[in-house]
Protein backbone atom coordinates (compact mmCIF):
# COMPACT_ATOMS: atom_id res chain seq x y z
CA UNK A 1 0.00 0.00 0.00
CA UNK A 2 2.83 2.61 0.60
CA UNK A 3 1.99 3.84 -3.04
CA UNK A 4 -0.64 5.77 -1.31
CA UNK A 5 1.49 7.46 1.78
CA UNK A 6 1.15 11.08 -0.14
CA UNK A 7 3.85 13.12 1.22
CA UNK A 8 1.95 14.81 2.66
CA UNK A 9 -0.37 14.87 0.47
CA UNK A 10 -2.12 14.04 -0.61
CA UNK A 11 0.98 14.62 -1.63
CA UNK A 12 2.40 16.47 -0.01
CA UNK A 13 0.17 17.95 -2.60
CA UNK A 14 1.02 21.17 -4.04
CA UNK A 15 -0.89 24.41 -5.41
CA UNK A 16 0.36 26.72 -7.90
CA UNK A 17 -0.51 29.92 -8.49
CA UNK A 18 1.90 33.09 -10.04
CA UNK A 19 -0.49 35.93 -9.38
CA UNK A 20 0.16 38.94 -7.82
CA UNK A 21 -0.49 39.10 -3.98
CA UNK A 22 -3.29 40.94 -3.54
CA UNK A 23 -4.07 43.20 -0.57
CA UNK A 24 -5.06 41.35 2.58
CA UNK A 25 -8.27 42.04 4.23
CA UNK A 26 -7.84 41.96 8.30
CA UNK A 27 -10.16 40.18 10.01
CA UNK A 28 -11.98 41.60 12.63
CA UNK A 29 -11.52 39.43 15.58
CA UNK A 30 -14.59 38.52 18.36
CA UNK A 31 -13.75 37.82 21.99
CA UNK A 32 -12.82 33.81 21.29
CA UNK A 33 -11.94 31.66 23.77
CA UNK A 34 -8.78 30.19 22.55
CA UNK A 35 -7.99 26.87 22.42
CA UNK A 36 -5.34 24.85 25.23
CA UNK A 37 -2.13 26.12 23.88
CA UNK A 38 -0.21 23.03 25.97
CA UNK A 39 -1.10 19.55 26.56
CA UNK A 40 -1.05 18.91 30.42
CA UNK A 41 0.34 15.95 31.67
CA UNK A 42 -1.62 12.51 32.14
CA UNK A 43 -3.58 12.73 36.07
CA UNK A 44 -1.11 10.79 38.23
CA UNK A 45 -4.00 7.71 39.03
CA UNK A 46 -3.99 6.80 35.44
CA UNK A 47 -1.34 4.48 33.59
CA UNK A 48 1.73 5.71 36.44
CA UNK A 49 5.03 4.94 35.75
CA UNK A 50 6.76 2.15 37.06
CA UNK A 51 9.13 2.70 39.95
CA UNK A 52 12.57 2.13 39.48
CA UNK A 53 14.10 -0.03 42.22
CA UNK A 54 15.74 2.86 44.18
CA UNK A 55 13.43 5.44 43.85
CA UNK A 56 14.15 8.47 45.83
CA UNK A 57 11.88 9.56 48.60
CA UNK A 58 10.06 13.51 47.81
CA UNK A 59 12.67 14.79 50.32
CA UNK A 60 15.42 13.51 48.83
CA UNK A 61 14.70 15.13 45.33
CA UNK A 62 16.25 18.04 44.38
CA UNK A 63 14.51 21.87 43.28
CA UNK A 64 15.27 21.46 39.97
CA UNK A 65 14.45 17.43 39.75
CA UNK A 66 10.67 18.54 41.15
CA UNK A 67 10.22 21.30 38.86
CA UNK A 68 11.23 19.34 36.34
CA UNK A 69 8.95 16.31 36.29
CA UNK A 70 5.57 18.22 34.30
CA UNK A 71 7.62 18.80 31.42
CA UNK A 72 8.77 15.15 31.45
CA UNK A 73 5.45 13.43 32.35
CA UNK A 74 4.48 15.90 29.29
CA UNK A 75 5.91 14.21 26.98
CA UNK A 76 5.33 10.96 27.65
CA UNK A 77 2.21 10.85 25.58
CA UNK A 78 3.00 9.59 21.64
CA UNK A 79 2.82 11.67 19.04
CA UNK A 80 -0.88 11.96 18.11
CA UNK A 81 -2.22 11.78 21.54
CA UNK A 82 -3.13 14.46 24.29
CA UNK A 83 -4.42 12.86 27.03
CA UNK A 84 -6.59 16.13 28.84
CA UNK A 85 -9.10 16.46 25.79
CA UNK A 86 -11.94 18.77 26.80
CA UNK A 87 -15.01 20.31 24.08
CA UNK A 88 -13.66 23.72 24.22
CA UNK A 89 -15.62 26.11 22.22
CA UNK A 90 -14.35 27.42 18.88
CA UNK A 91 -12.66 30.31 17.89
CA UNK A 92 -14.67 33.01 15.28
CA UNK A 93 -13.41 35.52 13.48
CA UNK A 94 -14.99 37.36 10.67
CA UNK A 95 -13.41 38.43 7.67
CA UNK A 96 -14.41 39.99 3.80
CA UNK A 97 -12.92 39.01 0.43
CA UNK A 98 -14.03 39.97 -3.15
CA UNK A 99 -14.87 37.19 -5.23
CA UNK A 100 -15.74 37.40 -9.20
CA UNK A 101 -15.89 41.34 -8.54
CA UNK A 102 -18.27 40.70 -5.81
CA UNK A 103 -17.42 41.75 -2.12
CA UNK A 104 -18.69 39.05 0.44
CA UNK A 105 -18.42 38.71 3.98
CA UNK A 106 -17.85 35.22 5.87
CA UNK A 107 -17.22 33.85 9.09
CA UNK A 108 -14.30 31.39 9.80
CA UNK A 109 -14.67 29.20 12.66
CA UNK A 110 -11.99 27.18 13.79
CA UNK A 111 -11.79 24.47 16.42
CA UNK A 112 -11.41 21.05 17.71
CA UNK A 113 -14.82 18.65 17.47
CA UNK A 114 -15.06 16.28 20.26
CA UNK A 115 -15.44 12.57 19.36
CA UNK A 116 -16.60 11.09 22.16
CA UNK A 117 -18.16 7.30 23.58
CA UNK A 118 -21.50 6.87 24.55
CA UNK A 119 -20.84 7.48 27.75
CA UNK A 120 -19.61 10.86 26.77
CA UNK A 121 -16.14 10.36 27.51
CA UNK A 122 -14.00 12.45 24.39
CA UNK A 123 -11.97 9.61 22.82
CA UNK A 124 -10.95 12.31 20.24
CA UNK A 125 -10.67 15.83 18.91
CA UNK A 126 -10.56 16.58 15.54
CA UNK A 127 -9.32 20.31 14.37
CA UNK A 128 -11.47 22.24 11.41
CA UNK A 129 -11.80 25.15 10.39
CA UNK A 130 -15.37 26.40 8.66
CA UNK A 131 -16.31 29.19 6.67
CA UNK A 132 -19.79 30.32 6.15
CA UNK A 133 -21.73 33.08 4.80
CA UNK A 134 -22.92 35.70 6.31
CA UNK A 135 -25.91 37.42 5.77
CA UNK A 136 -27.77 34.27 3.71
CA UNK A 137 -30.26 31.06 5.03
CA UNK A 138 -27.66 28.60 6.74
CA UNK A 139 -30.36 25.73 6.24
CA UNK A 140 -30.53 26.74 2.26
CA UNK A 141 -27.12 26.91 1.68
CA UNK A 142 -24.76 24.07 0.61
CA UNK A 143 -22.15 22.74 3.12
CA UNK A 144 -19.31 20.70 1.50
CA UNK A 145 -16.89 18.50 4.02
CA UNK A 146 -13.34 18.50 2.83
CA UNK A 147 -10.51 16.16 3.98
CA UNK A 148 -7.25 14.97 2.43
CA UNK A 149 -5.88 11.69 2.42
CA UNK A 150 -2.63 9.74 2.97
CA UNK A 151 -3.86 8.11 4.75
CA UNK A 152 -2.00 10.20 7.04
CA UNK A 153 -2.24 13.59 5.45
CA UNK A 154 -3.71 16.66 7.26
CA UNK A 155 -6.04 18.94 4.64
CA UNK A 156 -4.44 22.25 4.42
CA UNK A 157 -3.16 21.02 0.85
CA UNK A 158 -7.00 21.35 -0.12
CA UNK A 159 -7.79 24.21 2.33
CA UNK A 160 -4.43 26.28 1.27
CA UNK A 161 -4.01 25.47 -2.34
CA UNK A 162 -7.58 25.89 -3.79
CA UNK A 163 -10.97 25.47 -1.62
CA UNK A 164 -10.33 28.07 1.23
CA UNK A 165 -10.20 31.81 0.96
CA UNK A 166 -6.74 32.30 1.22
CA UNK A 167 -4.34 30.48 -0.65
CA UNK A 168 -0.28 29.95 -0.72
CA UNK A 169 1.38 31.26 -4.18
CA UNK A 170 3.05 28.75 -5.69
CA UNK A 171 4.58 29.28 -9.21
CA UNK A 172 2.20 29.06 -12.64
CA UNK A 173 2.82 25.44 -13.14
CA UNK A 174 3.03 24.64 -9.43
CA UNK A 175 6.50 24.75 -8.95
CA UNK A 176 8.40 26.48 -5.20
CA UNK A 177 8.31 29.52 -5.19
CA UNK A 178 11.60 31.53 -3.03
CA UNK A 179 11.14 31.87 0.51
CA UNK A 180 10.03 33.74 2.43
CA UNK A 181 6.49 32.39 1.11
CA UNK A 182 3.48 33.86 0.56
CA UNK A 183 -0.48 34.14 1.00
CA UNK A 184 -2.92 35.70 -1.25
CA UNK A 185 -7.11 36.30 -1.29
CA UNK A 186 -7.67 33.13 -2.94
CA UNK A 187 -10.61 34.45 -5.81
CA UNK A 188 -10.85 30.65 -6.88
CA UNK A 189 -12.29 29.74 -3.67
CA UNK A 190 -15.47 27.58 -3.53
CA UNK A 191 -17.00 29.44 -0.35
CA UNK A 192 -19.17 31.45 -2.83
CA UNK A 193 -21.00 28.82 -3.83
CA UNK A 194 -20.88 26.64 -0.62
CA UNK A 195 -19.65 26.68 3.32
CA UNK A 196 -16.94 24.86 3.98
CA UNK A 197 -15.47 22.88 6.54
CA UNK A 198 -12.23 21.31 6.48
CA UNK A 199 -10.89 18.50 8.46
CA UNK A 200 -7.81 16.75 9.39
CA UNK A 201 -7.74 13.41 10.87
CA UNK A 202 -6.98 11.88 13.94
CA UNK A 203 -3.45 12.29 14.32
CA UNK A 204 -3.03 14.96 12.13
CA UNK A 205 -2.95 18.73 12.12
CA UNK A 206 -4.17 19.71 15.43
CA UNK A 207 -6.22 16.61 15.86
CA UNK A 208 -5.45 13.91 18.64
CA UNK A 209 -6.74 11.21 20.35
CA UNK A 210 -6.72 10.95 24.20
CA UNK A 211 -4.96 7.30 24.51
CA UNK A 212 -2.62 5.77 22.26
CA UNK A 213 -5.06 2.29 22.38
CA UNK A 214 -7.87 4.90 20.70
CA UNK A 215 -5.45 6.78 18.41
CA UNK A 216 -4.83 3.25 17.56
CA UNK A 217 -8.55 2.70 16.77
CA UNK A 218 -8.68 5.52 14.39
CA UNK A 219 -6.13 4.57 12.27
CA UNK A 220 -7.74 2.23 9.80
CA UNK A 221 -10.27 1.80 7.45
CA UNK A 222 -12.91 1.14 9.30
CA UNK A 223 -11.93 3.76 12.69
CA UNK A 224 -11.35 6.57 10.08
CA UNK A 225 -14.51 6.17 8.63
CA UNK A 226 -16.33 6.18 11.73
CA UNK A 227 -14.67 9.23 13.56
CA UNK A 228 -15.39 11.12 10.44
CA UNK A 229 -18.84 10.35 10.26
CA UNK A 230 -19.68 11.10 13.71
CA UNK A 231 -17.61 14.78 13.20
CA UNK A 232 -20.29 15.27 10.38
CA UNK A 233 -23.02 14.50 12.48
CA UNK A 234 -22.31 16.04 15.28
CA UNK A 235 -21.19 19.49 12.82
CA UNK A 236 -24.69 19.37 10.92
CA UNK A 237 -26.26 18.93 14.78
CA UNK A 238 -24.79 21.38 16.65
CA UNK A 239 -24.47 23.84 13.75
CA UNK A 240 -28.45 22.93 12.64
CA UNK A 241 -27.66 22.32 9.29
CA UNK A 242 -29.48 18.23 8.87
CA UNK A 243 -31.61 20.29 5.62
CA UNK A 244 -28.84 21.87 4.30
CA UNK A 245 -27.92 20.00 0.72
CA UNK A 246 -24.46 18.35 1.79
CA UNK A 247 -21.36 17.57 0.22
CA UNK A 248 -18.25 15.39 0.55
CA UNK A 249 -14.95 16.61 -1.32
CA UNK A 250 -12.13 14.00 -0.41
CA UNK A 251 -8.31 13.70 -2.29
CA UNK A 252 -6.75 10.88 -2.78
CA UNK A 253 -6.99 8.47 0.29
CA UNK A 254 -9.67 10.99 0.83
CA UNK A 255 -11.65 9.50 -1.84
CA UNK A 256 -11.50 6.05 -0.29
CA UNK A 257 -12.81 8.09 2.95
CA UNK A 258 -15.39 9.83 0.92
CA UNK A 259 -16.79 6.70 -0.59
CA UNK A 260 -17.20 4.57 2.50
CA UNK A 261 -18.92 7.56 4.50
CA UNK A 262 -21.52 8.19 1.86
CA UNK A 263 -22.34 4.64 2.23
CA UNK A 264 -21.65 4.35 6.13
CA UNK A 265 -23.98 7.23 6.87
CA UNK A 266 -26.71 6.88 4.33
CA UNK A 267 -27.68 3.93 6.80
CA UNK A 268 -27.62 6.47 9.70
CA UNK A 269 -30.11 8.88 7.98
CA UNK A 270 -27.55 11.16 6.31
CA UNK A 271 -27.35 11.25 2.79
CA UNK A 272 -25.53 13.83 0.29
CA UNK A 273 -26.27 15.69 -2.70
CA UNK A 274 -23.14 14.91 -4.32
CA UNK A 275 -19.41 13.58 -4.01
CA UNK A 276 -16.35 15.06 -5.21
CA UNK A 277 -13.29 12.24 -5.78
CA UNK A 278 -10.47 13.66 -6.50
CA UNK A 279 -7.69 11.47 -7.14
CA UNK A 280 -9.62 8.57 -7.29
CA UNK A 281 -8.47 5.84 -4.75
CA UNK A 282 -11.50 3.97 -4.08
CA UNK A 283 -10.86 0.17 -5.15
CA UNK A 284 -6.74 -0.01 -4.14
CA UNK A 285 -7.02 -3.52 -6.41
CA UNK A 286 -6.69 -1.18 -9.58
CA UNK A 287 -3.66 0.56 -7.94
CA UNK A 288 -1.76 -1.87 -5.93
CA UNK A 289 -0.11 -4.70 -7.49
CA UNK A 290 1.03 -7.85 -5.15
CA UNK A 291 1.51 -11.18 -7.11
CA UNK A 292 -0.75 -12.11 -9.47
CA UNK A 293 -2.77 -9.09 -9.84
CA UNK A 294 -1.52 -7.46 -13.12
CA UNK A 295 -4.32 -5.12 -13.80
CA UNK A 296 -2.92 -1.81 -12.11
CA UNK A 297 0.33 -2.57 -14.72
CA UNK A 298 -2.56 -2.30 -17.36
CA UNK A 299 -4.39 0.92 -15.88
CA UNK A 300 -1.00 2.72 -15.07
CA UNK A 301 0.31 2.65 -18.68
CA UNK A 302 -1.44 5.64 -20.00
CA UNK A 303 -0.10 7.71 -17.45
CA UNK A 304 3.43 6.82 -18.76
CA UNK A 305 2.38 7.72 -21.79
CA UNK A 306 1.80 10.97 -20.70
CA UNK A 307 4.54 11.68 -18.46
CA UNK A 308 7.13 10.80 -21.20
CA UNK A 309 5.38 12.53 -23.85
CA UNK A 310 5.43 15.31 -21.48
CA UNK A 311 8.99 15.24 -21.48
CA UNK A 312 9.76 14.70 -24.94
CA UNK A 313 11.01 10.96 -24.81
CA UNK A 314 8.55 9.56 -27.10
CA UNK A 315 8.63 9.81 -30.99
CA UNK A 316 7.35 13.14 -31.99
CA UNK A 317 4.68 11.34 -34.47
CA UNK A 318 3.38 9.51 -31.87
CA UNK A 319 3.45 12.43 -28.81
CA UNK A 320 2.14 15.26 -31.27
CA UNK A 321 -1.83 14.85 -30.69
CA UNK A 322 -2.12 14.11 -26.86
CA UNK A 323 -5.84 12.81 -26.93
CA UNK A 324 -5.54 10.38 -29.61
CA UNK A 325 -2.13 9.48 -27.53
CA UNK A 326 -4.22 8.64 -24.85
CA UNK A 327 -6.40 6.80 -26.91
CA UNK A 328 -4.12 4.88 -28.66
CA UNK A 329 -2.37 3.54 -25.17
CA UNK A 330 -5.78 2.59 -23.40
CA UNK A 331 -6.98 0.50 -26.27
CA UNK A 332 -3.41 -1.25 -26.28
CA UNK A 333 -3.00 -1.26 -22.67
CA UNK A 334 -6.48 -3.08 -22.74
CA UNK A 335 -5.90 -5.60 -25.58
CA UNK A 336 -2.52 -6.49 -26.02
CA UNK A 337 -0.25 -5.94 -23.11
CA UNK A 338 -2.83 -7.20 -20.95
CA UNK A 339 -3.22 -10.36 -23.20
CA UNK A 340 0.39 -10.63 -22.98
CA UNK A 341 0.75 -10.64 -19.08
CA UNK A 342 -1.91 -12.87 -18.53
CA UNK A 343 0.21 -15.25 -19.93
CA UNK A 344 2.71 -15.06 -17.75
CA UNK A 345 5.52 -17.47 -18.22
CA UNK A 346 3.65 -18.98 -21.20
CA UNK A 347 4.19 -15.67 -23.82
CA UNK A 348 6.20 -16.67 -26.29
CA UNK A 349 9.54 -14.94 -26.88
CA UNK A 350 8.77 -13.37 -30.11
CA UNK A 351 5.78 -11.89 -28.32
CA UNK A 352 7.41 -10.70 -25.56
CA UNK A 353 9.59 -8.90 -27.25
CA UNK A 354 6.53 -7.06 -29.79
CA UNK A 355 5.49 -6.24 -26.57
CA UNK A 356 8.65 -4.50 -24.83
CA UNK A 357 9.20 -2.70 -28.25
CA UNK A 358 5.60 -1.24 -27.54
CA UNK A 359 6.11 -0.52 -24.16
CA UNK A 360 9.33 1.03 -24.93
CA UNK A 361 7.15 3.12 -27.78
CA UNK A 362 4.88 4.40 -25.16
CA UNK A 363 6.90 4.96 -21.89
CA UNK A 364 10.34 6.09 -23.47
CA UNK A 365 12.05 3.22 -21.22
CA UNK A 366 14.78 1.05 -22.85
CA UNK A 367 13.70 -2.49 -23.80
CA UNK A 368 16.17 -4.22 -21.84
CA UNK A 369 14.74 -2.77 -18.74
CA UNK A 370 11.29 -3.40 -19.44
CA UNK A 371 12.44 -7.28 -20.50
CA UNK A 372 14.36 -7.08 -17.19
CA UNK A 373 11.59 -6.24 -15.26
CA UNK A 374 9.49 -8.93 -16.80
CA UNK A 375 7.32 -6.31 -18.90
CA UNK A 376 5.57 -5.07 -15.19
CA UNK A 377 7.13 -1.67 -14.65
CA UNK A 378 5.88 -0.06 -10.91
CA UNK A 379 6.03 3.59 -10.33
CA UNK A 380 9.70 3.59 -8.99
CA UNK A 381 11.16 2.16 -11.66
CA UNK A 382 9.47 4.31 -14.29
CA UNK A 383 9.97 7.88 -12.11
CA UNK A 384 14.01 6.85 -11.39
CA UNK A 385 14.97 5.48 -14.96
CA UNK A 386 12.94 7.59 -17.37
CA UNK A 387 15.45 11.24 -16.84
CA UNK A 388 18.14 8.75 -15.91
CA UNK A 389 20.41 10.30 -18.47
CA UNK A 390 19.80 13.65 -17.65
CA UNK A 391 20.25 12.48 -13.46
CA UNK A 392 16.90 13.80 -12.59
CA UNK A 393 13.58 11.79 -11.08
CA UNK A 394 10.43 12.45 -11.93
CA UNK A 395 7.68 13.41 -9.55
CA UNK A 396 5.15 10.25 -8.53
CA UNK A 397 2.24 12.86 -7.33
CA UNK A 398 2.51 14.80 -10.43
CA UNK A 399 4.75 13.67 -13.39
CA UNK A 400 5.38 16.72 -14.79
CA UNK A 401 7.79 17.44 -11.51
CA UNK A 402 11.63 16.64 -11.83
CA UNK A 403 14.46 17.19 -9.52
CA UNK A 404 17.97 15.41 -8.51
CA UNK A 405 17.77 13.54 -6.16
CA UNK A 406 19.56 14.53 -2.97
CA UNK A 407 20.82 10.85 -1.87
CA UNK A 408 22.75 10.85 -5.49
CA UNK A 409 21.78 8.65 -9.22
CA UNK A 410 22.22 5.44 -8.06
CA UNK A 411 20.78 2.81 -5.61
CA UNK A 412 19.00 5.33 -3.64
CA UNK A 413 15.68 4.83 -1.58
CA UNK A 414 11.98 6.60 -3.75
CA UNK A 415 12.23 9.97 -3.78
CA UNK A 416 9.34 12.21 -5.45
CA UNK A 417 10.35 16.07 -5.94
CA UNK A 418 6.96 16.64 -6.31
CA UNK A 419 5.82 15.64 -3.18
CA UNK A 420 9.43 17.21 -1.16
CA UNK A 421 8.53 20.96 -2.81
CA UNK A 422 5.13 21.66 -2.03
CA UNK A 423 6.04 21.23 1.73
CA UNK A 424 7.77 24.21 3.02
CA UNK A 425 5.74 27.03 1.06
CA UNK A 426 2.13 25.38 2.44
CA UNK A 427 3.60 23.96 6.03
CA UNK A 428 4.68 27.70 6.36
CA UNK A 429 1.81 29.75 5.13
CA UNK A 430 -0.72 27.47 7.26
CA UNK A 431 1.13 27.69 10.49
CA UNK A 432 1.10 31.81 10.04
CA UNK A 433 -2.80 31.53 8.81
CA UNK A 434 -4.46 29.61 11.50
CA UNK A 435 -2.84 31.50 14.28
CA UNK A 436 -2.28 34.97 12.86
CA UNK A 437 -5.65 35.28 10.56
CA UNK A 438 -8.04 32.90 12.56
CA UNK A 439 -6.35 33.71 16.29
CA UNK A 440 -6.04 30.11 16.44
CA UNK A 441 -3.26 30.55 19.75
CA UNK A 442 -2.00 27.31 20.45
CA UNK A 443 1.27 26.05 20.90
CA UNK A 444 0.72 22.00 19.49
CA UNK A 445 2.45 21.33 16.46
CA UNK A 446 0.40 21.13 13.38
CA UNK A 447 0.94 18.26 12.06
CA UNK A 448 1.04 18.53 8.16
CA UNK A 449 1.61 14.31 8.43
CA UNK A 450 1.14 11.35 10.81
CA UNK A 451 4.04 9.95 12.42
CA UNK A 452 6.83 8.51 10.53
CA UNK A 453 4.89 4.81 11.16
CA UNK A 454 1.50 6.34 10.60
CA UNK A 455 1.04 4.31 7.30
CA UNK A 456 2.46 1.28 8.91
CA UNK A 457 0.11 1.11 11.25
CA UNK A 458 -3.02 1.39 9.14
CA UNK A 459 -5.44 -0.91 9.48
CA UNK A 460 -6.52 -1.69 6.16
CA UNK A 461 -8.84 -5.08 7.18
CA UNK A 462 -7.89 -8.67 6.63
CA UNK A 463 -7.12 -11.31 3.59
CA UNK A 464 -10.64 -12.50 3.69
CA UNK A 465 -11.93 -9.08 3.21
CA UNK A 466 -9.32 -9.00 0.26
CA UNK A 467 -7.42 -5.62 -1.19
CA UNK A 468 -8.96 -2.35 0.65
CA UNK A 469 -11.82 -1.04 -1.32
CA UNK A 470 -14.98 1.16 -0.47
CA UNK A 471 -16.43 1.05 -4.21
CA UNK A 472 -19.37 -0.86 -2.99
CA UNK A 473 -19.78 1.76 0.07
CA UNK A 474 -20.70 4.11 -2.57
CA UNK A 475 -22.68 1.53 -4.85
CA UNK A 476 -24.97 1.03 -1.70
CA UNK A 477 -25.05 4.84 -1.37
CA UNK A 478 -25.94 5.34 -4.94
CA UNK A 479 -28.52 2.78 -4.22
CA UNK A 480 -30.30 4.23 -1.66
CA UNK A 481 -30.42 7.55 -2.75
CA UNK A 482 -30.96 7.54 -6.33
CA UNK A 483 -29.98 11.79 -6.29
CA UNK A 484 -26.76 10.99 -5.62
CA UNK A 485 -24.72 12.30 -8.03
CA UNK A 486 -20.83 11.89 -8.12
CA UNK A 487 -18.11 13.99 -9.73
CA UNK A 488 -14.68 12.44 -10.39
CA UNK A 489 -11.32 14.28 -11.26
CA UNK A 490 -8.18 13.07 -11.93
CA UNK A 491 -4.61 14.50 -13.01
CA UNK A 492 -3.38 13.04 -17.06
CA UNK A 493 0.21 13.10 -14.51
CA UNK A 494 -0.93 11.76 -11.63
CA UNK A 495 1.15 8.42 -10.59
CA UNK A 496 -0.78 7.61 -7.62
CA UNK A 497 -4.11 7.54 -8.22
CA UNK A 498 -3.80 7.06 -12.28
CA UNK A 499 -6.75 8.21 -14.28
CA UNK A 500 -7.45 5.27 -16.41
CA UNK A 501 -7.96 3.25 -13.40
CA UNK A 502 -10.18 5.52 -11.84
CA UNK A 503 -12.44 5.79 -14.97
CA UNK A 504 -12.35 1.96 -14.86
CA UNK A 505 -13.39 1.84 -10.97
CA UNK A 506 -16.24 3.79 -11.99
CA UNK A 507 -16.86 1.41 -14.96
CA UNK A 508 -17.13 -1.73 -12.77
CA UNK A 509 -19.74 -0.33 -9.84
CA UNK A 510 -22.19 -2.76 -11.25
CA UNK A 511 -24.99 0.15 -11.47
CA UNK A 512 -28.04 0.18 -13.06
CA UNK A 513 -28.35 2.43 -16.60
CA UNK A 514 -30.43 4.89 -14.50
CA UNK A 515 -27.77 5.69 -11.84
CA UNK A 516 -24.92 4.84 -14.02
CA UNK A 517 -25.79 8.81 -15.70
CA UNK A 518 -25.53 10.05 -12.17
CA UNK A 519 -21.24 9.93 -12.56
CA UNK A 520 -20.03 12.13 -14.87
CA UNK A 521 -15.90 12.42 -15.10
CA UNK A 522 -13.45 15.49 -15.78
CA UNK A 523 -9.60 15.15 -16.81
CA UNK A 524 -6.64 17.64 -16.01
CA UNK A 525 -3.58 18.82 -17.84
CA UNK A 526 -2.03 17.91 -14.14
CA UNK A 527 -0.93 15.97 -11.37
CA UNK A 528 -2.46 14.30 -8.34
CA UNK A 529 -3.14 18.25 -6.80
CA UNK A 530 -4.80 19.21 -9.74
CA UNK A 531 -4.94 22.71 -8.20
CA UNK A 532 -1.67 22.90 -8.22
CA UNK A 533 -0.99 24.02 -11.90
CA UNK A 534 -3.20 27.59 -11.84
CA UNK A 535 -4.65 26.70 -15.28
CA UNK A 536 -5.97 23.59 -13.86
CA UNK A 537 -7.06 25.31 -10.52
CA UNK A 538 -9.43 27.31 -13.04
CA UNK A 539 -10.88 24.80 -14.07
CA UNK A 540 -10.90 23.09 -11.09
CA UNK A 541 -12.89 26.18 -9.58
CA UNK A 542 -15.45 26.34 -12.36
CA UNK A 543 -16.24 22.54 -12.31
CA UNK A 544 -16.98 22.43 -8.68
CA UNK A 545 -19.10 25.20 -8.76
CA UNK A 546 -20.95 23.59 -11.90
CA UNK A 547 -21.45 20.38 -10.08
CA UNK A 548 -22.77 22.00 -7.41
CA UNK A 549 -25.09 24.33 -9.00
CA UNK A 550 -26.69 21.57 -11.32
CA UNK A 551 -27.34 18.89 -8.40
CA UNK A 552 -29.11 21.39 -6.54
CA UNK A 553 -31.07 22.83 -9.98
CA UNK A 554 -31.87 19.00 -10.69
CA UNK A 555 -33.04 18.52 -7.07
CA UNK A 556 -36.94 17.04 -6.81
Amino acid sequence: MKRFLLLCSSLVCVSALGLAQQSQKRATKEKPVPPQATQKPAPEAKNPPPKPAEEPTPESKTAVESKAEPEAKEQEAPRGVQPDLKDEPPVVTHHELRVTGKSMRYTATAGRMPIKDEAGKINANMFYVAYTAEGTSASQRPLTFAFNGGPGSASLWLHMGSLGPRRVVMQPEGWMPAAPYRLTDNVETIIDKTDLVMIDAIGTGFSRGRTEKLLKHYLGVKGDIEAFGEFIRLYITRNERWNSPLYILGESYGTTRAAGLAGYLVERGISFSGIILLSTAVDLGTLEAPHGNDLPYVLIMPTYAMIAAFHHKLAPEVAQDPSKLRAEVEQWASGAYATALAKGDAISPQERAAVAEQMSRYTGLDKKLLDQADLRIDVPKFTHNLLLDQKLRVGRLDGRFTGPDPEGVLDTPFYDPSGAQPLPPFASVFNSYVRSELNYKTDMPYYVRGSQDFFEKWDWGNAIEGIPSTAMDLRRAMAINPFLKIEVMEGYYDLATPFYAADYTMDHLSLPANLRKNISVTHYDSGHMVYLRQESRLQFKKDVDDFIQNTIATAP
